[in-house]
């Protein structure tokens, strides 16, 4: 087991890097101001998933062959692209179909959930994270390797979720701005449907570690 020293610097290292926006934030963001602040809260609690995926394929020495891999990891890291393209696709696509009068178009749930864990799953930086960021905390004096990993991945799946969900709170409440004034909605899919993009963009760059 972590002492409770090393869980303290975890805890205060994994904020200072949770709360600096990155791809999962705007992510959340895109997602809350897109649909409000429950369509964040459940991208959060979905990428939150998928972090855990990722802690619990770190513990199992997975992501270390995903890393090692330079044809898992291209097949892994285009998947990734392709489906945030999609996504991005979908959204701009539909900011020229509707009027600019119409509501914009509600996902339910459900679907957010699962679109938000298969981005998460399918991003080889968390991988490369959790391999390079974790084992500073890990000290094999302190109990079995394997059972820190895990014990500090779900931590941070945790950490996440928490720091993600402000994200997509305060998202939400832009998006009330934005349903309230109908010319904003279809300029908000376009920066929305863009910003996938972008992120699809970003994951089709990713190297793996030399």
């Amino acid at each position: 087991m972590p002492t409770l020293s090393t869980l303290a610097m975890f805890i205060g290292a994994s904020l200072v890097l949770l709360l600096t926006p990155g791809p999962a934030v705007v992510y959340i963001v895109a997602r809350g101001v897109s649909q409000g602040w429950r369509a964040g809260v459940t991208s959060a609690l979905a990428v939150g998933g998928g972090n855990f995926v990722h802690a619990l394929a770190a513990t199992a020495g997975l992501s270390a062959l995903l890393v090692a891999s330079a044809e898992a990891f291209t097949i892994v890291k285009w998947a990734g692209a392709a489906y945030l393209a999609w996504i991005g696709v979908r959204t701009l696509l539909g900011s020229d179909t509707k009027s600019e009068e119409a509501p914009p178009p509600i996902q339910p749930l459900s679907r957010i959930a699962r679109q938000g864990f298969v981005v998460a799953v399918l991003n080889p930086k968390t991988a490369i994270f959790f391999l390079a960021f974790v084992p500073q905390f890990v000290n094999p004096s302190h109990g079995p390797v394997a059972w820190q990993f895990l014990i500090l991945g779900t931590l941070f799946a945790i950490l996440g979720i928490v720091t993600d969900s402000a994200y997509g709170v305060l998202a939400g409440a832009l998006q009330g701005l934005v349903t309230q004034r109908r010319a904003a909605q279809r300029p908000a899919r376009l920066v929305s449907g863009t910003l996938y993009l972008g992120l699809g963009v970003s994951a089709a760059l990713a190297e793996p570690p030399r």
